[in-house]
């Protein structure tokens, strides 16, 4: 017998390795990181086992279903459809921590209430021998009448194999064995009108209807759910505040007094602090840590540009070679002129950069992995209060350093709905990796190759300043969006310090692969469309020779548009071929190189393909003989691009998850505004300075 059609849902606390059972089961790569809420939606994949194959559901991770953040909602509403009826899984897979077993298993209980079969994976649980941890597993399945409780360590992949026999033995059940917990009679008493009510109106089992009436009786409504009359809710809160039951903790401590005495004891040895702990007092001191945190990210930044010059410089040759060798093997004309000068130059022009890009994500990803992601947050939590975020924010604006989407849509994870909007309305300040090929190209061909402070790279310190200048300005903004948007409700910042851990160099190595297969996928082929079409406007109309004219790029339709927007930006230090590319940037900011690349490589003719770079230094205004490019223009154009709105996919994304145009609008229109008047006072104070 096969089980093709079931559907098993995985559930659990955040930073419980739900994910990463996830991909084990069903060998896909979603990301896993040591940090609570990295899964912001929820995510569907097969599993096979042997002749059995599963639908397997990875749901966000939450502490209860009662809902605290966007993230933690979508399992709420996604409970509430199976208490309908609708979508039922066959099985729940509830993953916990096995080294903090209480406090997972509260959301367990709640699970156990739908009626279906329940199975307990315990992860963790070679830490668990760590700390000398002993839990007995068949006194605990006992104790909850779930289907089977598992110790496993998705980590170390142990005890793979009995879930999934466990998991085909649970889909065959046709009925759970499960029971509800007991509680005191005085407040079955009171809350027995709401869970009448439940029953009534919503057709649920004695199950489903005591724990529903006992959490609305705790919060005044249930996700997914109609709630009851306001007299009945008023009257059974009233009754349980005069036998002594608070409604405002009632299922908390409900359920708690049940784990605690259904929960077996571990015997756990006294023993001196943990070394997570020991580590914590250095890296998270209230002094120290913040200097450390910075030190780090000046160090990956430095070496976002030391380490990547070797293979960018092995790149921009090999592309060089490239574009060279297919000009002689393909006879001069337009198809020639196309793959060299449009899809070589242009699209091949951005591969040179991939290297930072992936040094970037690396570093990010062991941040992550490691565990200390979730210490930033914590050490930063006070400071982003007082601007108007949120700790929770951290992890966002760091993810917006490797890109803004990603970023945008893990705010998730912060239960206010203001400090969730501010940070995404400033999320794009964060420096992402598009904006890094045009800081490399611009600090790599203008900002001279020296040690200052017998230390720090010029070149590498530049680069750190331009990722801190869009960092300081997001909050900054913050700060100002705070005070403009109101709202009443008010956010706590509870967050759970996973223990340190080792990164597994497959998961990280992993992480690096697909972020850059996207960067080369994705960003490549809106970077090749671009190219073409540029090539296209660089290279027409045509000019007729017998007349004795010269084909020049001046005279085509891509100088055309250029000039137009010219005197726009030239007070900014810019000519009409930037301008062309902060057009075609808009789609994405790398293309800016790309256009470049394009619009020199046209110009350059029947000559050997030319670095970029190379091109740039020695391009001349044909009026004036001045350099179209110097430090200054470069410094310009990098902060421009610090603020710039170019990525269309962002704003997107920000409409998707406020479910309005009207804030991608003003942060198009206040970015570009940011990006043009910062540029203006970096040239014009430059030339006031007598830096030309």
């Amino acid at each position: 017998m096969t089980n093709s059609n079931k559907m098993i849902a995985l559930l659990g606390n955040p930073n419980s390795g739900k994910t990463a059972l996830f991909n084990i089961l069903t060998g896909l790569n979603q990301k896993v990181s040591n940090y609570p809420g990295v899964t912001v939606e929820q995510i569907l994949g097969t599993a096979k086992f042997g002749e059995n194959s599963f639908k397997i559901l990875d749901l966000p991770g939450t502490y209860s279903l009662t809902p605290e953040s966007h993230d933690e909602a979508i399992v709420s509403q996604e409970f509430a459809k199976w208490a309908k009826g609708d979508d039922i899984p066959n099985c729940i897979i509830s993953v916990v921590d096995s080294t903090n077993l209480e406090r997972n298993l509260y959301l367990t209980t709640q699970l156990i209430d739908l009626g279906i079969p329940i199975i307990i994976a315990l992860n963790m649980i070679d830490l668990s021998r760590e700390k000398s941890l002993e839990i007995d597993c068949n006194q605990l399945k006992e104790s909850l009448n779930v289907s089977a409780v598992v110790p496993i360590s998705a980590r170390l992949k142990e005890g793979i194999e009995l879930l999934k026999n466990e998991i085909i033995n649970a889909c065959v059940r046709e009925k759970s064995t499960s029971k509800s917990f007991k509680i005191p009679d005085p407040v079955h008493t009171a809350i027995l009108p709401l869970q009448n009510w439940y029953k009534d109106h919503c057709q649920l089992s004695d199950l489903l209807s005591i724990s529903f009436a006992i959490r609305v009786a705790t919060t005044g409504r249930i996700e997914g759910f109609d709630s009851p009359d306001e007299s009945i809710l008023d009257r059974a809160q009233f009754d349980l505040k005069t036998i002594g039951f608070p409604h405002e903790a009632l299922e908390p401590k409900l359920r708690y007094h049940w784990l605690d005495q259904v929960v077996p004891k571990a015997e756990i040895p006294i023993r001196k602090k943990s070394k997570s702990e020991k580590t914590d007092r250095i890296l998270t001191h209230k002094w120290f840590g913040p200097l450390i945190f910075l030190s780090l990210l000046t160090f990956i930044f430095q070496v976002i540009f030391t380490w990547a010059s070797y293979p960018m410089n092995m790149i921009d040759s090999g592309m060089a070679q490239f574009g060279n060798w297919v000009s002689h093997q393909i006879p001069l004309g337009l198809l020639s002129d196309l793959l060299v000068e449009g899809v070589i130059g242009g699209a091949g022009a951005i591969l040179i950069f991939l290297p930072q890009i992936l040094i970037l994500i690396f570093f990010l990803t062991l941040l992550e992995d490691s565990g200390y992601m979730a210490r930033i947050a914590i050490m930063m939590d006070k400071a982003m209060t007082k601007v108007g975020l949120h700790g929770r924010s951290v992890l966002p604006l760091m993810s917006g350093y490797a890109c803004a989407i990603p970023g945008i849509m893990s705010t998730r994870t912060i239960d206010s709905w203001k400090e969730r909007l501010v940070t995404i309305l400033v999320l794009p300040l964060m420096s992402c990796s598009a904006r890094l090929p045009i800081y490399a190209l611009m600090i790599g061909a203008f900002i001279p190759n020296k040690t200052i402070f017998g230390y720090f790279g010029l070149q590498g310190l530049t680069m750190v300043l331009m990722y801190f200048l869009g960092t300081i300005t997001a909050l900054i903004l913050s700060y100002g969006f705070s005070k403009w948007i109101k709202t009443e409700k008010k956010s706590s910042f509870i967050m759970e310090l996973p223990p340190y851990r080792i990164p597994l160099m497959k998961s990280v190595l992993r992480q690096v692969y697909t972020r850059g297969k996207l960067f080369v996928t994705d960003a490549g082929k809106i970077i090749m469309a671009i190219s073409i079409v540029l090539w296209f406007l660089a290279s027409f109309p045509k000019i007729d020779s017998s007349l004795g004219e010269t084909q020049s790029i001046h005279n085509s339709y891509a100088a055309k548009i250029g000039h137009t927007i010219e005197p726009v930006i030239r007070p900014l230090g810019f000519d009409w071929k930037i301008g062309l590319g902060l057009v075609t940037s808009f789609a994405a900011r790398e293309v800016m190189v790309s256009t470049l690349a394009t619009i020199y490589n046209v110009e350059n003719g029947e000559e050997d393909a030319i670095s970029l770079m190379e091109a740039m230094k020695r391009d001349k205004d044909p009026i004036t003989g001045k350099s179209i490019f110097t430090p200054l223009v470069a410094l310009s154009l990098m902060v421009f691009y610090v603020f710039a709105a170019q990525c269309m996919a962002t704003f997107a994304i920000v409409k998707r998850e406020t479910n309005s145009w009207k804030w991608p609008v003003l942060m198009v229109f206040y970015m570009t505004g940011l990006a043009y008047f910062g540029s203006l006072i970096v040239y014009q104070g430059g030339l006031m300075l007598g830096f030309s």
